[in-house]
């Protein structure tokens, strides 16, 4: 008791109620905190997984459309090249018949040839051969012409006629009728008025062949050409009778047009 005011002396305790209480809640406060920013870095992980499970996703997308696309490429160019294999096939074909139904008629024209002229080709007069798809017949001067004379004997008529009844069947050939001679120099002046050198006599054969089988033969002009080689394009050696007589001679070159073109274009 308060001995100046005679009242009793109370004494009152802390209240710690209040604080405890603050405690718990900012304890319960961050403990909601830690566990909210465990579930939102928990959420920024899954972001990222499914983020970076996306991307995956979408890289592999690509990594197949890729896939796809190299393999559509792939598809496509052996599509193009099995195309061009069956396009060479059937070109293949279509040559190999060709060529059987040339080669036939090739041999059809020599078997011909071989027949009309069989006495003369006996005799040596005419040599006939085939190589490939070349025919050529090769005439002795004596046969169409009388010594250092351009125009055909009435023997030399006869001949061409039965060459020309071949010829002028004969489709897509170019028909060359070449003139040559022996080295011997022209020294008749009856000739060599006519003839200066063997450069003309070859050539004057040359054109008087093509102008019988054309004019009289029934030959078509329009693939048969003249030409002369006067001594330069010899057979057989001039230095003996033999040889000079093989010199002096009418070739005619059966050639297809088609490789006679081609060797044009090239030059």
């Amino acid at each position: 008791m308060n001995s100046e005011t005679n009242e009793p002396i109370v004494y009152v305790k802390s209240a710690r109620g209040p604080w405890v209480l603050l405690v718990l809640v900012l304890l319960g406060f961050g403990a909601l905190g830690y566990y909210g920013w465990q579930l939102l870095q928990k959420a920024h992980a899954d972001q990222d997984s499914a983020v970076k499970a996306r991307d995956e996703a979408v890289a592999r997308a690509d990594a197949a459309q890729q896939a796809k696309g190299e393999l559509q490429k792939k598809l496509d160019e052996a599509a193009a090249a099995r195309d061009e294999a069956l396009a060479k096939q059937r070109s293949l074909e279509q040559n190999l018949e060709q060529t059987s139904a040339e080669l036939a008629k090739l041999k059809a024209t020599t078997d011909s040839l071989q027949e009309k002229l069989k006495a003369e080709i006996q005799k040596g007069d005419i040599k006939l051969s085939q190589s490939g798809d070349r025919i050529q017949v090769d005439l002795v001067d004596k046969v169409l012409f009388d010594s250092g004379d351009a125009a055909l004997s009435k023997r030399g008529e006869e001949v061409l006629g039965k060459v020309a009844a071949v010829l002028k069947t004969v489709e897509e050939k170019q028909i060359q009728v070449s003139g040559h001679t022996d080295d011997s120099p022209i020294t008749n002046p009856e000739i060599k008025k006519l003839f200066a050198t063997n450069w003309e006599l070859s050539v004057a054969r040359a054109v008087n062949v093509v102008r019988y089988l054309t004019e009289t033969g029934g030959v078509p002009p329009k693939n048969v050409l003249a030409a002369g080689y006067s001594q330069y394009h010899p057979v057989g050696g001039n230095a003996t009778p033999k040889g000079r007589a093989a010199n002096r001679r009418i070739e005619i070159l059966l050639t297809p047009v088609q490789q006679v073109l081609a060797q044009g274009k090239k030059k």
